[in-house]
């Protein structure tokens, strides 16, 4: 009887040992998913192809929407207070597309060419006031290769410009059609003012350069 329950006592702590080492690998797992959760509760963008899939250089991805490419990718994670709001820029992408013909006449009021290339940053913006108010996140962007645009010209028109509430999150993306993505380094974004519901300026603008 001795013996046996030696021999129990052997096996429950064997058990215990492989259960905390199961444990403690699956832990940086979960971790690496809370870092990747961004995407999650974001709605596809009815005129541009889903890109949340395109990790790696070349790799390619087709919807109802259209074909696309990515060309180079940044995983940006940094957080930019501008005032109250914290404008946080989780990725920076530049993708060649090929819409679908349905689409075609949503992109020639920016461009006339059947397939281009466009450079995207998926955003998050936090009001961290309990007051309203105003803000853009691109206001205007310039590239490495002297192209410059306004918001005006974003493709993915997500409502992200403009008011935003006291305490709350929004997300999304913002693209620009470009040129050509050949040489091109950096993107510099420039924010607006933020103003308060009296359009009083609470804090000036701000420029954020991000690296290819």
């Amino acid at each position: 009887m001795k013996n046996i329950l030696i021999l129990i006592t052997l096996v429950s702590l064997l058990l215990y040992g492989c259960s905390s080492n199961v444990q403690s690998s699956s832990a940086p797992e979960n971790e690496n998913q809370r870092e990747n959760d961004y995407l999650s509760n974001y709605s596809s963008n009815p005129q541009v192809t889903d890109d949340r899939s395109l990790l790696e250089v070349d790799q390619e991805v087709s919807d109802e929407k259209g074909e696309a490419t990515l060309k180079a990718i940044n995983l940006v994670n940094e957080t930019y207070p501008v005032g109250p709001i914290e404008l946080r820029v989780k990725d920076m992408k530049v993708i060649h597309l090929r819409p679908d013909y349905s689409l075609v006449d949503y992109f020639h009021v920016l461009t006339h060419e059947e397939e281009f290339n466009f450079v995207k940053v998926f955003i998050e913006i936090e009001n961290m006031s309990e007051e309203k108010v105003n803000f853009a996140p691109i206001a205007m962007i310039e590239t490495s290769t002297g192209e410059k645009m306004d918001w005006e010209k974003d493709i993915y028109l997500e409502d992200l410009n403009g008011v935003i509430d006291g305490n709350i999150t929004k997300k999304g993306n913002i693209g620009f059609i470009i040129e050509s993505s050949k040489d091109l380094k950096w993107i510099e974004i420039t924010t607006s003012d933020v103003y308060d519901k009296d359009e009083n300026i609470l804090s000036d603008s701000q420029k954020i350069k991000i690296d290819l």
